[in-house]
């Protein structure tokens, strides 16, 4: 009996055999010469004949793009050399946790001079500009916990806020490091038991947690992704103030891959807007995306909505913001945590953008499957959306893929770049310009 290829390893999912790289890329249209930096861009890349058991697990490959001078001067894919890719380590062994021992397939960030492939269940991974891997990075042996793949990085001060998961207590760890790439806080959260929080927010004067019922069940290691829905574990929301309390609130339960972002209003209340799965959108996605053929999972999807959080009186508003299915949401960086107008999101083949202030949208439809879009801001931006967004876009004839650049103000046509490869679907990646890297190869 011929067994089926999971859903992860078919169509734009595939992974691609090998590492290649070129020169002196095709451009349509005129890029602007202000983006001068790389573009990268991670996700889950198995090895010709692997079968990870779920798209979450599959080893980290980051596709990056140098952009300058109205150039595409090079691209270039890599797998992130860790110690599970290189030696096959096991994540979970007899001798307990290896947190180096990962994939590394989720994001890629810069901080402090360091560019770092990140996986929510292990340590981050150091690369080059070049992609070279460098190896695993514990902050000069203080990081002993994981660290999230979306850490938020606060535009004022320069600090990074991170945290850990654990699959035994400690469940929660907060971590925070300094402008300059020194762990100065580490922090136990209590919660009750270990649950997959992919994503948190900040605030200028707090932090934002997601305690949601998507738990940890040791039954299923070895089968994918060990997490299962448990009505039993509640949904709460928790906003920590700046001495470490967490005021909790029960919230419907649901469960949030990402964030978009956080705010504190002029009462003091905190304002969340994130990208919400119902129980019943939950379970018909998650199969989908652990490898099931199961029609139904193409229906599943999440919203935009937010929450209003008000420590002082306790309470806790929730309201749906609009019924498109969406995911990946993006902002400008400068405005994390800080009062914000526009997000953007990916849905089926287009880019969304949403005035969250007056509840508008604008649909730019794209006619192939675009990746998370990352906004760069304009040079002199005289706006919040004074910019581009950046997104890999993969045609589903199987033509390949290109790096497209589109204005964020109208959601415009811009430029693309021609890649010289498809590039599977993936997760997140980051702008990296000039000014922050030492190296200008």
């Amino acid at each position: 009996m011929t067994t089926a290829t999971p859903t992860y390893l078919t169509g734009n999912l595939a992974p691609v055999p090998d590492e290649i790289g070129a020169l002196d890329l095709p451009v349509t249209g005129a890029l602007p010469a202000e983006l001068s930096g790389r573009y990268f861009r991670n996700g889950p890349n198995p090895l010709p004949g692997q079968d990870p058991g779920h798209w979450f697990t599959g080893p980290g490959m980051i596709h990056g793009i140098r952009l300058r001078d109205g150039r595409a001067e090079w691209y270039r894919n890599r797998w992130v050399r860790t110690r599970a890719f290189t030696g096959g380590a096991s994540l979970v062994g007899p001798d307990g946790i290896d947190l180096a021992a990962v994939p590394a397939n989720t994001h890629v960030v810069h901080h402090a001079g360091k560019i770092l492939a990140l996986v929510e269940v292990g340590l981050p991974y150091e690369m080059t500009p070049e992609l070279d891997t460098v190896g695993p990075c514990d902050f000069g042996g203080r990081l002993t916990t994981a660290m999230t793949a979306h850490p938020k990085q606060d535009p004022v001060t320069g600090e990074l806020h991170f945290f850990g998961y654990g699959f035994f207590d400690p469940y929660l760890t907060y971590h925070r490091l300094s402008a300059a790439g020194e762990l100065v806080e580490s922090r136990v959260v209590d919660v009750p038991g270990p649950t997959m929080v992919h994503d948190f927010a900040i605030t200028e004067n707090h932090v934002v947690w997601l305690d949601l019922p998507v738990v940890f069940d040791l039954d299923l290691l070895g089968q994918g992704m060990p997490f299962r829905w448990d009505d039993a574990y509640g949904a709460r929301i928790g906003v920590m103030d700046c001495g470490g309390r967490v005021t909790w609130f029960d919230v419907d339960p649901c469960y949030v891959f990402h964030v978009g972002n956080a705010r504190e209003d002029a009462s003091g209340r905190v304002v969340l807007d994130a990208v919400r799965y119902s129980r019943g959108a939950f379970a018909e996605i998650w199969p989908r995306i652990g490898g099931s053929d199961n029609p139904a999972a193409d229906t599943g999807g999440a919203v935009l909505h937010r929450w209003v959080l008000d420590p002082a009186r306790g309470t806790v508003t929730e309201q749906q913001l609009d019924d498109r299915k969406v995911e990946f949401p993006t902002l400008d960086d400068s405005r994390v945590g800080r009062p914000s107008r526009f997000l953007y999101a990916v849905s089926g083949d287009a880019v969304v953008k949403y005035d969250t202030g007056t509840g508008a949208s604008q649909v730019r439809d794209l006619g192939a499957e675009p990746g998370e879009a990352v906004f760069v801001p304009a040079a002199g931006a005289r706006s919040e959306d004074d910019g581009y967004l950046l997104s890999i876009v993969t045609d589903h004839a199987g033509a390949g893929s290109e790096l497209l650049v589109l204005d964020a103000g109208g959601l415009d046509f811009v430029a693309s770049v021609r890649l010289p490869r498809r590039v599977p679907a993936g997760f997140h990646g980051s702008w990296i310009g000039d000014a922050e890297t030492s190296e200008t190869a």
